[in-house]
């Protein structure tokens, strides 16, 4: 939309390709907002193999093709993460500088979320991946909006509680209802009005600065 009130980059979760977000297409259009869908390596049709160093270097593509191919202002990108992508999201958003970061359904990190489903197993030290999701909220300086379900049966309500305790200000928190992967349509209104008015306000903010 030549109009748009701004640009979201969308991280999706570990499940399933940028083919299985196409509702998040029209929902954003609803809210006025251009949406940049991409795989990961190793994800959908691209090419390569899954990493976490990757994943970073893929949403760091990304995010150049957006403000340097197509000359968008950092401060009018929204970065959107969903469960593994919250992660991917909240580390881009420590490297740049994005009006907003939203995390749907997301964790601390690996080996937290590992410790909690085999605690007897030492994880927190044989764990491949980190994916600290808390700690890049730490530094992290943009507005973040935090969404999460008591019902999530995969990433513990827990989790986006102390996310939400860990960001910085401006930030608000959206309880969802239903399990991991189908809170959002239970809740579809409210989670569209909620996070429409928290982009609007925060990045028109933004802009005026």
């Amino acid at each position: 939309m030549p109009n748009a009130k701004g640009t979201v980059l969308f991280f999706h979760g570990n499940a399933g390709n940028i083919s299985h977000r196409i509702n998040y297409l029209a929902m954003f259009k609803r809210l006025g907002y251009n949406t940049l869908l991409f795989d990961y390596r190793g994800y959908g049709q691209s090419s390569g193999v899954p990493s976490e160093s990757g994943t970073y270097l893929d949403a760091q593509a990304a995010w150049r093709y957006l403000t340097e191919t197509r000359g968008i202002a950092p401060a009018q990108i929204v970065l959107f993460g969903e469960s593994l992508g919250g992660a991917v999201a909240a580390w881009l958003a420590v490297q740049e500088k994005p009006g907003l970061l939203a995390l749907a359904s997301t964790f601390t990190s690996v080996p937290d979320l590992a410790a909690e489903i085999y605690p007897f197993l030492p994880v927190r030290w044989i764990s491949r991946f980190d994916y600290g999701t808390r700690k890049s909220l730490q530094s992290v300086t943009c507005p973040v909006f935090i969404a999460h379900s008591p019902q999530d049966e995969i990433i513990p309500f827990e989790h986006g509680q102390q996310l939400f305790q860990a960001a910085p200000e401006p930030k608000q928190f959206l309880e969802l209802e239903g399990g991991h992967n189908i809170g959002f349509i239970f809740m579809q209104p409210l989670w569209i009005k909620s996070l429409g008015a928290f982009m609007d306000e925060n990045l028109k903010h933004a802009a005026e600065l």
